[in-house]
């Protein structure tokens, strides 16, 4: 699979879906903890919008912390009229970027994600190849998610997916659809009743 492919074509496909968002839909609370729907939707185009100085610079003036830098771009970037943003992310889908020692896998898993951070609390529904499920809930479970799972998350667990052919792990199991299984592993702790399984209560002791 043409990762890259796979993620100028969710990129695509998002902005298709988002782009007739009411401003009422904009405004209300997305799954990502503290951020709007236009908010998630700006940190989608900080790739796309924001090269390697600034966002060194916006690092330094955060005070080397990642997580304020990445909420500063992206809230500067949801100040932009929202049509803007749509047409970012449609007409710049095709930037290969990903972050330093990371590989196509973490931005595929990014948007993914963030997606479901959208589509979830508005009721949109927005169908995922099984492959860019395959990959995304792959990347989850090595050892270069880093920071995005926590540690020890699902240590001594089976994880299936239940409308995609995918995998992990051994033990008490955890089961689902791979956006569930997604949202769970990225500490989305809502999701969580969407799976089932004998493993279910331990991962959740783990996400509170």
């Amino acid at each position: 699979m043409d990762v890259f492919a796979e993620i100028a074509a969710e990129r695509r496909g998002l902005a298709d879906l988002l782009a007739g968002l009411t401003a009422e839909q904009r405004a209300s609370a997305s799954l990502c903890d503290g951020w709007s729907v236009q908010e998630v939707v700006g940190h989608l185009v900080v790739p796309l919008q924001v090269g390697i100085p600034r966002f060194a610079l916006t690092m330094l003036v955060c005070g080397g912390n990642f997580d304020r830098a990445n909420t500063r771009l992206a809230r500067d970037q949801a100040s932009r009229p929202y049509d803007e943003l749509i047409e970012t992310l449609r007409r710049r889908a095709d930037k290969r970027f990903t972050p330093p020692g990371a590989g196509p896998e973490a931005p595929l898993t990014d948007v993914l994600v963030h997606g479901l951070d959208i589509c979830w609390p508005l009721g949109l529904t927005h169908p995922v190849p099984a492959d860019r499920w395959r990959t995304c809930l792959g990347f989850l479970t090595s050892t270069s998610a880093g920071s995005l799972v926590g540690k020890g998350l699902v240590e001594g667990l089976q994880l299936r997916a239940e409308d995609v052919d995918w995998a992990y792990g051994a033990g008490p199991t955890v089961s689902g659809d791979a956006a569930s299984l997604a949202l769970a592993l990225t500490g989305r702790a809502d999701a969580v009743d969407h799976l089932a399984g004998d493993g279910v209560e331990t991962l959740r002791s783990r996400l509170t």
